[in-house]
């Protein structure tokens, strides 16, 4: 399941919360259903990953967690058996969340998500394979999970909102580029052309700090006229040693510890974005 990297599924769907918030009182149970579909979306493509990868052969030689199927620790139909029913489970909490908001068609834009997170590394053509990854990330673990959340709330959405799905897009690739750049090597040898790849290590490595600095950087338009957002920026401590690190050339386990960082610095900064966004009273006016 990679319980590491689910704070890339909650965060998006808090600070959509969050966004929501400020123009109306949450539905907590629309909440809760959008948390559950994001969730159960990210195991299933966690998992679905796993069998792909391990059945073309490049999670062998990893630098990093092994896989279960890479490694042999299960077998193949049952990894892939735990994906479909993991996307099982979004597709139930997807159908009540539309249910429940009244907007049917986003029931078809789950369906495309599921479709993403399976040919990511599954399929004759996966576009994870050719570079393609970051832009699906962007779009599903940045635009789809906040925008959807705060527009199943609101049944439209606020220029903050997609600036804070920019922010929250832009961090999910930066961990997916920290993954890629410690299996960079790997990758390479098994044909799986990820960015990193085709960048190569210095330039990849220049990508990841952009997209920490451009995370940082949206927290200034979205402080204009709700200053409480500036407390993001907290986060800019952190992002330095990190963003130095890879800047510095760390390779092999370090990565792993960037990964990790990557991760902690995405979930500190929507925490706090969604508390700053939300309409309080314990925020003065």
């Amino acid at each position: 399941m990679r319980p590491g990297t689910l704070p890339a599924s909650v965060t998006p769907v808090l600070v959509g919360v969050g966004a929501g918030w400020e123009i109306a009182t949450p539905d907590w149970p629309l909440a809760g259903l959008a948390l559950a579909v994001g969730l159960a979306m990210q195991v299933g493509a966690n998992f679905a990953n796993d069998y792909s990868d391990g059945m073309r052969g490049a999670d062998k030689a990893r630098q990093g967690p092994q896989r279960l199927v890479g490694s042999g620790a299960a077998r193949p139909g049952a990894v892939k058996a735990a994906a479909l029913v993991a996307f099982g489970l979004a597709g139930v909490a997807g159908l009540m969340l539309c249910y429940r908001s009244g907007h049917w068609w986003l029931a078809a834009v789950g369906l495309v998500c599921v479709i993403l997170a399976w040919s990511y590394t599954g399929g004759r053509r996966p576009y994870g394979y050719a570079g393609l990854g970051d832009v699906a990330v962007f779009l599903t673990f940045g635009l789809v999970a906040t925008l959807g959340t705060q527009y199943v709330q609101l049944s439209a959405l606020t220029w903050r909102g997609v600036l804070a799905a920019i922010a929250m897009g832009l961090l999910a690739c930066a961990i997916l580029m920290a993954n890629n750049l410690r299996d960079l090597a790997t990758d390479r040898k098994a044909g799986k052309l990820t960015l990193a790849v085709k960048l190569g290590d210095a330039r990849a490595r220049l990508v990841y700090q952009l997209e920490m600095w451009l995370a940082m950087a949206l927290v200034i338009p979205m402080a204009v006229g709700r200053w409480h957002v500036l407390v993001v920026l907290l986060v800019v401590i952190p992002t330095v040693k990190l963003v130095s690190a890879v800047g510095d050339g760390v390779s092999g386990h370090d990565l792993v510890t960037v990964l990790k960082g990557t991760g902690q610095i995405e979930l500190s900064y929507g925490l706090m974005l969604a508390l700053a966004l939300a309409n309080l009273s314990v925020w003065p006016a």
